[in-house]
């Protein structure tokens, strides 16, 4: 209803005088019925203007989607561009309008501090892609697994060079032992070790077998947390934080075995101190009223998850794949099935032929491991096959230098 009939109307309301609607209906250019109905709407406040029926919208099936990537701060430009290749057949205006509709209605939720059960569960993440330089300027490139009993507030963190699904079994072995105990329930996130991501959907993950399989032998129920809200596992994600701790040490050290001492010393510090959260000391909550409700750990866990014999066929490149880098051996075992062998302390790798031990590697994150010999070897085998030992490794100081580097 307009606004100037609906002001014109209420003067003879207000007066409770019945008006012409004839000459309503002349004075403002409308149907004589339109001015009648405005009175009556004046009139009697229980008479509700007649509303047309919402059609519906192509924005409709993307609400959703649409509410999820604003928390995430996109743009309206960019949620378009993603919705379209969903489906989405409407223009940009109506999801710019709309966004900016959200906007406007949205109030910050708060997020409600939980009363954690005393072993119920503990929740896990990785620090990725961290970097510190010793005192040489050498960079070294980590992750921390860090887990956590949001209980106690007690802490378990290692470092690790190599985030497979292997390494985080380990670890969680290494925390369940570090704790004493497993508890009923496990908080991950996305992470790609845990959860099939060509079977799981928008907001809706699947673990993929072999985790399901280790937490069934472990005793305890895996729970993905809501995918672009970590604060369903705040406790662990405010625990990734506090490892900046170590930025200090930047130049301060001399090699990766203090950088694994500097983990180990930050994680005692962390549950010998007073917690934020509960004002006690981690280490001593947990022992005196935690400890005794985690289920005891599994003789053997890890023994089902690893292979005993691992065997790969030497590439054409000279190389053997394992957990997705390649490690060079001497061409003449080019087609040839190696042995391949992991040490105790899972940093190194030897490989073997016909039982003889023929290449040893450090286990790094780097998709292409050159030993010193081979990269002369394969070259001479086949890009410098006329030159000299000598100029190869001229050659190779001059031109392949820069390429590791990079």
């Amino acid at each position: 209803m307009r606004h100037d009939i609906r002001q014109g109307v209420e003067i003879y309301v207000n007066q409770d005088i019945k008006p012409n609607y004839a000459a309503l209906a002349r004075q403002y250019g409308v149907d004589y019925r339109t001015a009648k109905r405005a009175f009556e709407e004046a009139k009697d406040t229980t008479i509700k203007p007649a509303t047309r029926k919402k059609r519906p919208s192509k924005l409709d099936p993307y609400r959703a989607i649409i509410q999820d990537k604003l928390e995430l701060n996109c743009s309206a430009q960019a949620i378009y561009k993603f919705i379209v290749k969903k489906g989405f057949e409407g223009k940009y205006t109506i999801v710019r309008e709309y966004c900016a509709s959200i906007r406007q209605k949205r109030v910050r939720k708060a997020t409600i501090r939980v009363n954690h059960t005393p072993g119920l569960s503990a929740q896990i993440d990785w620090k990725e892609d961290m970097t510190l330089y010793n005192i040489d300027g050498k960079p070294f490139h980590f992750n921390i697994f860090v887990y956590v009993l949001p209980y106690s507030k007690l802490k378990y963190l290692t470092l690790i060079f190599d985030p497979s699904q292997d390494t985080l079994f380990e670890c969680l072995c290494d925390a369940f032992e570090h704790c004493g105990g497993v508890p009923q329930e496990l908080w991950v996130d996305n992470m790609r070790q845990v959860v099939d991501h060509t079977k799981s959907a928008f907001g809706t993950a699947v673990f993929n077998e072999r985790f399901k399989q280790f937490s069934q032998d472990a005793g305890f129920n895996p729970i993905a947390c809501r995918v672009f809200r970590p604060q369903t596992k705040g406790v662990v994600e405010a625990l990734a934080r506090t490892t900046s701790r170590l930025r200090p040490y930047n130049y301060e050290f001399q090699d990766g075995v203090e950088l694994i001492n500097l983990v180990d010393d930050l994680c005692y510090d962390l549950n010998h101190e007073i917690s934020q959260a509960t004002e006690q000391v981690p280490q001593q909550k947990f022992e005196d009223e935690e400890k005794e409700y985690l289920r005891e750990l599994p003789v053997n866990l890890l023994e089902p998850f690893f292979e005993e014999d691992i065997t790969r066929v030497v590439s054409k490149e000279s190389m053997v794949n394992f957990r997705k880098c390649k490690y060079s051996v001497d061409p003449q075992y080019i087609g040839r099935t190696v042995d391949v062998v992991l040490t105790n302390d899972q940093r190194h790798l030897q490989i073997y032929y016909m039982g003889e031990p023929i290449r040893a590697h450090d286990i790094t994150t780097k998709a292409f491991n050159y030993h010193e010999e081979d990269r002369v070897q394969i070259l001479k085998s086949d890009l410098l096959k006329d030159r000299s030992d000598q100029d190869i490794q001229a050659y190779i100081e001059e031109h392949l230098t820069d390429y590791d580097q990079v």
